[in-house]
């Protein structure tokens, strides 16, 4: 095992966990991936502690849950007084560059309240040198389409489509082509930067795709790779759908997942959304295409076996599942994510125990050797990785802040505290517990009902307290232990 490989930190915005060949799904397509999985560790059950991006990213960055790093949505600011994965791979020796964006908002304290990098929750995380900026506007994207010699008419807005006959979903394809897509643009930008770096010294590159998060477009070939007739149904809308699910179908605008369309998406008939349920499979396989283009460089190079490489996602999609669009909530969909390490020298497998995104600091940490500046919630998968077993739980919890998603006035007269706008999931193999100060808990007996679709709250009461009592054992375990396990000398 190398102690300071090179690092390449793979992140592919909004990818289910569920979305990979390797795990058996019918319709993904992802030869890159499956060959990588051959000679890396694939953890099957691996979950994000929160969401929507900012949030996840904090989580995976830090090596902390929600209740402790406390972003809990997009433009909530990172407390500077946190350690990350930036900060500790440069006190390793590295000069950690990012390909993309990390949606971070910068600490404002200290800082002048006109400071132009407090505009933004877009910022850099702590410790990267930006190399390749890739912002919501795709503004560095459209440039290089310029450059490429397309017409203004496109830049405007390059991901259009021709509309459906039918007025839904379109399958068409936009009018940039399958090595001009975002994922390319990046990829380009990380190769050209690879061939600069100096035969002998670790690098440390982190590339943060956008797909295959919306909007749901992609060129040819793989707009028409999936056929609708082909894609499994997603689990049905409960027969009462719980108050947080009609909230979130009646507000999310159907615009937001692709161009042109109108409503919300409790408005989409049950053929738009195997229409997306195609796309999205298809824009997996545009990423995957990408990374092998990414992959066999590297090992023409002569680098591939001094990486370690990381191929993660910040959540999940609910891809239609339970009536739902898009990430966060109580349903698994949201925050199953893939996670695949290569370790040089390491071991080839998969697990099935339960891991979380804030696994991945505290591995790099044991990896190179160096300690934290607070103390991680994650756990080390060094030792799976290399053979030993370990950091494999029973368990995984995640955390939903919804006070952003509901406007004032609802809020108001939903008789709600900001505060109690959250919710907390605990999940086993056989059960799932839902606790949310707005809401009445939530249980679910996964071995009877794997989807998560029936409330067994009001019935399986033992059910219920063992599970609400195990979530509380897990939340007062997580509480912040920087300084607590720090005592003075003799005290």
């Amino acid at each position: 095992m190398i102690r300071r490989p090179n690092i390449l930190l793979i992140t592919a915005d909004q990818w289910r966990g569920d979305s990979l060949g390797l795990m058996g799904h019918p319709c993904v397509r992802t030869p890159a991936l499956d060959a990588l999985a051959t000679e890396a560790m694939v953890f099957a059950n691996h979950f994000a502690p929160c969401a929507p991006c900012s949030p996840a990213r904090a989580s995976l960055y830090t090596g902390l849950y929600q209740m402790n790093h406390r972003v809990v949505a997009n433009g909530t600011p990172l407390d500077a007084r946190f350690d990350t994965i930036a900060l500790a791979a440069r006190r390793a020796g590295y000069r950690p560059t990012l390909f993309g964006y990390t949606d971070t908002t910068l600490d404002p304290r200290g800082r002048a309240p006109d400071d132009p990098e407090l505009h933004s929750y877009e910022e850099v995380l702590p410790g990267f040198t930006c190399r390749q900026p890739l912002r919501e506007d795709d503004r560095t994207w459209i440039i290089w389409l310029r450059q490429r010699g397309h017409s203004e008419t496109l830049l405007a807005d390059p991901h259009a489509v021709a509309p459906a006959p039918d007025g839904g979903v379109s399958l068409a394809p936009p009018g940039y082509g399958p090595q001009e897509t975002q994922t390319a643009f990046l990829v380009e930008k990380l190769l050209d930067w690879h061939a600069e770096q100096e035969a002998g010294h670790p690098w440390f590159a982190h590339v943060s795709f956008l797909r295959p998060h919306p909007p749901f477009v992609v060129p040819e070939p793989f707009a028409s790779m999936v056929s609708p007739a082909d894609v499994p149904a997603p689990i049905p809308l409960a027969a009462d759908p719980h108050p947080l699910v009609r909230l979130t179908r009646d507000r999310a605008a159907a615009a937001n997942f692709q161009p042109g369309l109108s409503g919300t998406i409790a408005q989409l008939s049950p053929d738009d959304i195997l229409r997306i349920r195609a796309l999205y499979y298809g824009m997996i396989a545009e990423v995957d295409a990408q990374l092998g283009r990414l992959f066999e460089t590297l090992k023409a190079r002569g680098d591939w076996e001094e990486t370690l490489v990381i191929f993660t996602s910040d959540h999940g999609e609910m891809l239609g599942d339970h009536g739902l669009l898009g990430k966060g909530g109580f349903h698994a969909g949201g925050q199953h994510i893939p996670l695949i390490i290569r370790l040089p020298g390491g071991v080839a497998g998969l697990t099935q125990g339960f891991t979380s995104a804030a696994d991945v600091f505290p591995s790099l940490l044991d990896l190179w050797g160096i300690a934290p500046g607070h103390a991680p919630d994650g756990e080390t998968l060094l030792p799976a990785l290399s053979g030993a077993g370990g950091a494999e739980r029973d368990w995984a919890l995640w955390e939903y802040d919804f006070r952003h998603a509901l406007p004032d006035a609802m809020r108001n007269q939903m008789g709600l505290d900001p505060r109690d706008c959250h919710l907390s999931v605990l999940r086993r193999r056989d059960a799932q517990y839902v606790h949310s100060p707005a809401f009445p808990p939530l249980v679910f007996d996964l071995e009877r009902d794997p989807s998560g679709s029936v409330d067994l709250a009001g019935q399986a009461c033992d059910l219920r307290r063992d599970m609400a009592e195990a979530l509380l054992r897990r939340l007062t375990r997580l509480r912040d232990d920087t300084l607590a396990g720090r005592p003075l000398a003799g005290a």
